[in-house]
């Protein structure tokens, strides 16, 4: 009788090893569901970003203001009927 309650403590002690360390334990299922969250929290900034670039894209095949007002502002571009200014300023601290 003795040995069995013996055996039934190593069973116990083995079964709440596999639990807490093992395979598929509470600890790596833990890590598995933090890591769920932040691939989802990684997906929703990438959807949000991506709807943002659709928009863009539609922006741009629709009509010619949203390209104008890309030459403009990246490329520097002007209408041959405009005219030019650039304004430098001095830098702060600067003396002549």
């Amino acid at each position: 009788m003795r040995w069995l309650v013996w055996l039934l403590v190593v069973l116990f002690v083995l079964l709440q090893y596999k639990l807490w360390v093992g395979d598929g334990s509470l600890a790596e299922v833990w890590d598995l569901y933090q890591q769920g969250e932040l691939q989802k929290q990684e997906n929703q900034r990438l959807h949000e970003r991506n709807q943002a670039l659709e928009a863009e894209v539609q922006d741009l095949k629709q009509g010619l203001d949203s390209i104008e007002e890309r030459a403009r502002e990246e490329l520097g571009m002007i209408k041959d009927s405009e005219t030019f200014y650039q304004i430098i300023e001095d830098p702060a601290g600067a003396d002549e």
